[in-house]
């Protein structure tokens, strides 16, 4: 089961399992699980997701399991030790994340979603349960448009957090700079031209970040083969890519699962790619609420763990607890 709700979208929509194309597909940050939702995509009302409650009592018995945070201290050393590693390999940003855990008796996930939805209208909203794995979240980033009849193919570059009334520091600015030339550098090798927009503020709820946007004209066939080389984008990863896969699992020690992974939707007209970033994997206990940053050779660990508590704000204040 499914519900999802596109950017700006009035309506939220489901998938009515009666065929075997794939509508939705969740394709995990390593790119070796997918959940994959067949069949055909219909509106369903607001009404009809909250008369649905999905509770967390529903999830099966083998997702129980001891849910463990790294501490604030923890954290600290873990992002002093990035900072170190990214100034020895002279890297530009190393993304790491962190698992926020929040522990509960029970909660609402379909009203959970509807907030969500409610309060980021510029998101791609979700809520999916399937043979007792449950995931929700919500983000703007895309990670590609393709228009199949124009051959138009859009993406952006999104990097760089700061609570929405401070100023851009060198740190966010040289944050951003990279992943707009990584996608700039990919896009050339399939368009002859690329439009590239000037940099600009993108509101997310409580933050904002700088954003590029990309336009270019290419072929269906070269569809996936973009996508794949798009996926990781520096904004959740680094560069160079492999490289910093590598790190990643080196200093995050967890699978990230479906965090930082991304969601296909495909319709008559388009195929859309969103990036899975505001995201929580839902427990029968708990939920871990995954967030992440760019490290820098001049990231602050103290700010740095600010930022990722700013971040997990977007599914928590969300989340509607039942007793």
């Amino acid at each position: 089961m499914i519900f999802f709700r596109p950017p700006f979208s009035k309506n939220s929509f489901t998938v009515n399992q009666n065929s075997d194309s794939s509508a939705v597909s969740f394709i995990s940050f390593d790119g070796y699980k997918n959940f994959d939702f067949k069949g055909e995509i219909s509106i369903v009302s607001d009404k009809d997701i909250a008369e649905n409650p999905i509770f967390t009592d529903r999830i099966e018995a083998e997702n129980l399991m001891n849910l463990h945070e790294d501490n604030e201290k923890d954290y600290y050393k873990k992002i002093e030790k990035v900072i170190g590693f990214v100034k020895d390999n002279n890297l530009s940003k190393l993304v790491i994340s962190r698992r926020k855990v929040v522990n509960y008796d029970n909660v609402n996930l379909s009203q959970s979603f509807l907030n969500l939805c409610e309060n980021y209208p510029n998101a791609f909203a979700y809520l999916f349960y399937e043979n007792g794995i449950c995931w929700m979240g919500g983000f703007s980033e895309l990670l590609g448009k393709f228009n199949k009849k124009t051959g138009e193919f859009e993406t952006m570059s999104l990097a760089g957090t700061l609570p929405i009334s401070d100023e851009w520091t060198e740190k966010e600015i040289n944050e951003q700079k990279p992943v707009t030339e990584f996608i700039k550098n990919i896009l050339h090798q399939y368009s002859e031209e690329v439009e590239v927009s000037e940099t600009y503020d993108h509101i997310s709820g409580n933050i904002k970040h700088l954003r590029n946007d990309f336009k270019a004209k290419i072929l269906s066939e070269h569809l996936e083969m973009l996508i794949s080389e798009l996926h990781p984008t520096p904004a959740v990863c680094g560069i160079p890519k492999d490289f910093c896969k590598k790190a990643i699992e080196d200093f995050e020690q967890y699978p990230r699962e479906l965090y930082a992974g991304y969601i296909r939707v495909e319709t008559e007209d388009t195929i859309e790619f969103f990036v899975n970033l505001r995201c929580s994997q839902f427990f029968r206990n708990g939920a871990f609420l995954y967030v992440g940053g760019g490290i820098t050779s001049k990231s602050n660990p103290e700010k740095e763990w600010r930022e990722t508590e700013l971040k997990s704000e977007a599914i928590y204040k969300n989340l509607i607890f039942e007793s």
